[in-house]
């Protein structure tokens, strides 16, 4: 199923039931007088947070949602049931835009319910106008209109670290190594179209598609999915060894980023130079050199190396505790 991350949809909550008019029927009372009950309140509408970015996916051919209408009232003053109140989950990390009132709702934690829309009131039925001076009314009303809205959802994923980089740097087979993402892996750019989350002991990680020179204007598939690294709390900035000038790889991503949001090149960030099997070991440590004058933090990776990948685990492990300290 394809990766959604923006939807526009109509909600509308429940339209209250209606009043009625009916009269008393019982033996022995010739004039048993009004009896119609009240209409039943319309279904309020709820949006809840859960851990789930692939459920916009499955709204991606809904235009509109509808909430239950209250029920009708009855004889013998029986009051119509109310709606059922509906309840639309979003992913943790949706950002929901009421389009008429401009309100805006952001979920950050998985449980999160909030009321957006009302259901109408219920009618009332003859027996409601029922006094002194009218004892026989015939008199009901409908019920109240609901309230209704055009929402805009966009996601934006909430991982502990985004790995970031130029296509095919390796941030879907580090991925994979870390945390048994399962996500595709290709010699090729552009073989990540969508995020992948993976889970490093409790800690989530998660790829950006690849980004290029450009993306903040636009351009390749980076500038859909910068907005994703905004919720992360640390950067993973992978550059391959296989580019003779890393210090210009990493120059350019850290511009993109700046254009993009110039807060996101205040979040920690570990510099990874990975494919390290690919190059000799003088290569090797004239690239360390290089970015230990751009990044604190520099570490070097191959897939192929288990030990390394321990140790590299341990140290994302220990900045990450470290950020949440902070």
């Amino acid at each position: 199923m394809a990766f959604v991350d923006d939807i526009t949809v109509h909600i509308e909550a429940g339209r209250g039931g209606s009043g009625v008019v009916r009269w008393r029927r019982e033996k022995f009372i010739e004039k048993g007088g009004p009896a119609g009950g009240n209409g039943g309140k319309g279904a309020d509408v709820y949006v809840r947070a859960v851990r789930d970015i692939g459920i916009l996916a499955s709204y991606r051919h809904l235009t509109s949602f509808s909430a239950p209408v209250g029920g009708d009232g009855g004889r013998r003053g029986m009051t119509g049931a109310n709606g059922k109140d509906l309840i639309i989950d979003f992913p943790i990390g949706s950002i929901i835009t009421n389009l008429t009132t401009g309100q805006v709702i952001r979920f950050t934690t998985e449980g999160e319910t909030v009321k957006i829309l009302c259901g109408g009131d219920g009618g009332f039925g003859n027996e409601h106008f029922k006094s002194s001076t009218n004892r026989r009314p015939t008199k009901a009303t409908p019920g109240w209109p609901a309230e209704e809205a055009n929402f805009h959802i966009t996601l934006e994923l909430i991982a502990d670290a985004g790995l970031i980089g130029l296509p095919n740097a390796g941030k879907s087979s580090l991925l994979n190594a870390l945390t048994n993402a399962g996500a595709k892996v290709g010699n090729y750019a552009f073989t990540t179209l969508e995020p992948n989350l993976g889970d490093l002991y409790g800690y989530i990680l998660t790829d950006i598609p690849g980004l290029i020179e450009g993306a903040s204007d636009g351009k390749g598939l980076g500038h859909k999915f910068l907005k994703h690294i905004r919720q992360t709390k640390m950067l993973l900035h992978l550059i391959s060894l296989e580019n003779p000038d890393v210090a210009k790889v990493y120059k350019v991503i850290r511009k993109e980023l700046k254009q993009f949001d110039p807060e996101l090149v205040n979040k920690p960030e570990v510099v990874i130079l990975t494919k390290t099997d690919t190059v000799s070991r003088e290569v090797l440590d004239e690239a360390l050199s290089k970015m230990k004058k751009l990044c604190p933090t520099v570490l070097t990776v191959s897939v192929y190396d288990l030990d390394g990948l321990k140790a590299l685990s341990k140290k994302i492990i220990s900045l990450l505790k470290e950020s949440k300290k902070q």
